[in-house]
């Protein structure tokens, strides 16, 4: 008899070493007793365009895309959902059995379930959002609130221009704030986002004041080392609802794993301590 091969999935970046992903999906790999494995995969940026034609003859039925590959994979793919043309970025490959390369970006998706299993009783059409910062992952936020019906999204960055670009791109919902003025945005925000790496272990911390925020909002760091930075523990402390950023890898990932895998995976608390190594 022939024995169908063990699926293998991974992470390609360069350096990947700090990334929490194989931890996570070998232990939903563990846990829903398949065979598989997921690896990662330190992948230079002159060597990608080989490796995505070799890691499919080698048994792999898709990966995951960190940093610098995530907007140079979307020329490479053959299919481009929509979101992921909308962000620009991919950050999950699916290798089809017809040979096609499918890339999706499921960012969004994980920052909006993350919001939702954090504060259950958050309503992004209730009020404008606050978004700090113009990186790649406030694109995937930005899309994400768009979609869910946010009605209007301060965008604020420390490069007015990164800022701009966004409105020019995703149009009149976003409301271009400079920084300095930053602090004076919050009073009637009901989601208020840092996209930024600031607060992040070893880098500056956000400075930005936070005295106006209003009590109603839901608040979220996309940081999550550490789990709860010193603008989660301010927006604690105003009395808002706060919504650390390790559950938006989480669920970012999980339809990555039911696509490769065949079977869609629990976030819950015990995947939240696998993957803190508690």
């Amino acid at each position: 008899m022939t024995q169908s091969k063990i699926p293998l999935a991974g992470v390609i970046g360069s350096p990947i070493s700090h990334s929490r992903s194989p931890r996570l999906h070998e232990h939903w790999l563990r846990r829903y007793g398949i065979q598989g494995h997921y690896i990662p995969m330190d992948i230079a940026r002159d060597d990608l365009r080989q490796a995505l034609e070799v890691l499919p003859k080698l048994g792999f039925v898709g990966i995951n895309v960190t940093i610098p590959h995530k907007e140079e994979v979307i020329a490479l793919a053959d299919l481009v959902t929509d979101r992921a043309a909308l962000i620009g970025a991919a950050n999950t490959l699916i290798f089809r059995k017809d040979g096609k390369i499918h890339a999706d970006n499921t960012d969004g998706y994980g920052f909006v379930e993350n919001l939702r299993q954090g504060a259950p009783a958050w309503n992004p059409r209730s009020g404008p959002a606050v978004v700090f910062g113009a990186g790649g992952a406030a694109r995937a936020v930005i899309a994400s609130l768009v979609e869910v019906g946010a009605p209007e999204i301060r965008l604020t960055n420390r490069t007015r221009a990164r800022a701009d670009a966004l409105r020019t791109e995703f149009g009149s919902k976003i409301n271009v704030i400079e920084w300095v003025q930053a602090g004076n945005i919050l009073d009637d925000a009901a989601t208020v986002v840092n996209t930024t790496s600031l607060g992040m272990t070893g880098q500056p911390e956000f400075r930005v004041p936070l005295d106006g925020l209003n009590r109603a909002a839901v608040v979220s760091d996309l940081v999550y080392t550490p789990l709860k930075t010193h603008f989660l523990a301010e927006a604690e402390a105003a009395g808002c609802r706060t919504v650390d950023g390790l559950g938006m890898l989480l669920h970012q990932a999980a339809p990555a794993f039911e696509r490769w895998f065949g079977h869609r995976p629990d976030v819950d608390e015990a995947t939240r301590k696998v993957v803190l190594g508690s």
